[in-house]
């Protein structure tokens, strides 16, 4: 397997400058199942690195579109956010930017999924309603304020929560509602013990934000509800995407 740097093409993008981001290709002829993956806030770190690899170990075709690329984070976040918000801007096309490229390769197979964390899971949700994708993992990421309006015609849903994440709280009880409401295919779980970002082997952001953001989002990585979840994850989308 391989992650490599590149330039994602955006012809006829009004904004110059260019979209970057890291490219996951698993060993072997394909063809492979692609996945968008939308990043944490703290952008393209050796925590999402380290997704990007399992996920192309585990056999996807992962490409993951760096959304501070024109400016950095400190720059492009409230613009990034903002987006999340209204579900309309600029990140959304660097997303879908991210989708053609990996339609357009010859070894990916021809569904395509969303996975995201923390930010990018905020992402998943909202793009798992707007058509494109056949499956959409979203990992802590926030529920929008019209979850019932998101989720309408929405593909299949893998959702994974932290019970001590105080900023999320009863969000994987209202996903899990709203999608058997919908007859949506899904797997929602929270884990009681994990807090935000149980996922991340490898501490993201600086020790200073950790610090401050540890009593009311309880991250640290959980091995066992760590290991458990990617496993979850990684079945429900061979399931939903083969």
């Amino acid at each position: 397997m391989s992650l490599t740097d590149i330039v994602i093409p955006q012809p006829g993008d009004p904004r110059g400058g260019e979209l970057t981001g890291v490219l996951g290709v698993p060993d072997g002829p394909g063809p492979f199942v692609p996945l968008v993956v939308v990043h944490e806030v703290f952008g393209i770190d050796e925590a999402m690195r380290d997704h990007l690899e399992r996920l192309t170990r585990l056999g996807y075709l992962v490409l993951m579109p760096n959304l501070f690329s024109r400016g950095g984070a400190r720059r492009c976040l409230v613009a990034t956010f903002r987006a999340l918000r209204s579900g309309t801007g600029a990140a959304f096309d660097d997303i879908e930017a991210a989708r053609q490229h990996l339609l357009a390769r010859d070894d990916g197979k021809e569904h395509v999924g969303v996975i995201g964390f923390c930010m990018g899971g905020g992402f998943a949700l909202l793009l798992a309603g707007q058509g494109g994708y056949g499956a959409a993992s979203i990992n802590y990421g926030m529920l929008p304020a019209d979850l019932d309006a998101t989720l309408d015609g929405a593909c299949p849903v893998v959702g994974t929560f932290g019970g001590r994440d105080r900023t999320l709280p009863g969000a994987a009880e209202k996903l899990e509602a709203a999608l058997v409401a919908r007859g949506i295919e899904h797997d929602v779980v929270e884990y009681p013990e994990a807090g935000h970002a149980f996922l991340n082997a490898h501490p993201a952001g600086s020790t200073l934000t950790r610090v401050m953001m540890k009593p009311m989002m309880g991250a640290g990585h959980r091995p066992v509800e760590a290991e458990d979840a990617w496993q979850r994850i990684d079945g429900f989308l061979r399931r939903t995407l083969v």
